[in-house]
């Protein structure tokens, strides 16, 4: 698998580009952040076209980059879980409210379950649903490739924020306990905001989850 990530918009948010492999030219995209068009520069400039764009959850800061790729690449399929998918239509919900822009657009193309698997551009993952964060977060995983994205739910040394509506600390702590910290050490943790670590780091050393 090819992985590029962008750190995109005012909230610095981590937006993956998925291959197959490097000569591929169609992709998947997790998270187009909140100002999509660097996002768009770089599809541009790196010839790809993008069959589907899955948002690990619904602020803001994760899917405001979807009204654009809606515009420059009209068959995109766009992926959320339905707990979730009211964000993409409702602006209280999504926190766009905050920024004072209120955001919508249409309706997901695409509902993601927990414990099931999805696969566009040749590119295969495992949807975690992870709640806490949001009721509908989720993470994703490539055991072949040894990776996860962890959305805003585990980060290097922090893990999500629960203060927002529908966040559960207890949720959020049973999730990582049960669906990350269970993956093997190795595997390496792409989140959605700051630098990558790995799953035996967190489980040994992050300070949210260390007793």
């Amino acid at each position: 698998m090819k992985i590029d990530c962008l750190i995109l918009g005012d909230f610095q948010t981590n937006c993956y580009v998925l291959r197959r492999d490097e000569a591929a030219r169609d992709c998947l995209i997790i998270d187009p952040g909140l100002q999509g068009h660097r996002l768009m520069d770089f599809l541009a400039a790196s010839g790809l076209e993008p069959a589907a764009v899955i948002l690990t959850h619904g602020h803001i800061d994760h899917i405001a980059g979807v009204n654009l790729l809606r515009r420059r690449h009209p068959g995109i399929r766009v992926c959320i879980h339905p707990d979730d998918a009211n964000m993409l239509v409702e602006p209280t919900a999504n926190l766009s409210l905050l920024t004072g822009r209120p955001f919508t657009d249409r309706p997901a193309d695409v509902l993601l379950e927990g414990d099931s698997d999805v696969e566009f551009a040749g590119v295969r993952l495992r949807v975690l649903h992870t709640p806490g964060h949001t009721p509908g977060g989720i993470c994703l995983y490539s055991r072949e490739n040894g990776v996860v994205f962890t959305d805003d739910t585990l980060f290097a040394d922090s893990i999500g924020r629960t203060d927002f509506p529908g966040g559960d600390a207890r949720e959020l702590l049973e999730a990582i306990a049960e669906s990350l910290l269970t993956l093997p050490g190795e595997t390496v943790v792409y989140p959605g905001h700051g630098p990558q670590t790995t799953v035996a780091n967190e489980r040994d050393h992050n300070p949210f989850l260390v007793l």
